[in-house]
């Protein structure tokens, strides 16, 4: 199975920014962990802080690979250019959030990505990512 987890912007800095919402951990820890734990799957990772080169990475393994966990953070209730994008692809999308979105900011309740997602998973942290994996394998 070969799955791979796209992060939009600001996710580079997990465990050093707002460690209250996002934890203590970084994501490159945290993803050797998931590697470790699931060696059967061919797991890789990319993260960009431009929206285009999330949107060049969607349709670049949109239609190869066996499932995308994405988390486009702040572009989630922003970017109609990425929600066309993954209503373009055939691998399915699970959108994942590490932080609870509904219990902040009244813009952040909204997701251009979730009409068009399989699922969405949010507020679990980093678990998140992990939960959206195991679907997967349904």
């Amino acid at each position: 199975m070969k799955i791979i987890i796209i992060n939009g912007p600001n996710l580079n800095l997990l465990g050093k920014r707002e460690n209250n919402i996002y934890g203590n951990q970084s994501f490159t820890e945290f993803f050797a962990d998931l590697q470790d734990k699931y060696p059967e799957v061919e797991l890789r990772h990319f993260q960009s802080n431009i929206e285009g080169e999330l949107i060049d990475k969607l349709q670049e393994v949109g239609f190869d690979y066996d499932g995308i966990i994405l988390n486009t953070a702040a572009y989630t209730h922003t970017s109609v250019g990425i929600s066309d994008a993954v209503r373009a692809i055939t691998t399915p999308v699970v959108e994942v959030h590490i932080s609870n979105t509904f219990s902040r900011e009244e813009f952040r309740h909204k997701s251009y990505v979730a009409p068009h997602a399989k699922g969405v998973i949010v507020g679990f942290g980093l678990q998140s990512y992990e939960l959206a994996l195991m679907s997967f394998f349904e």
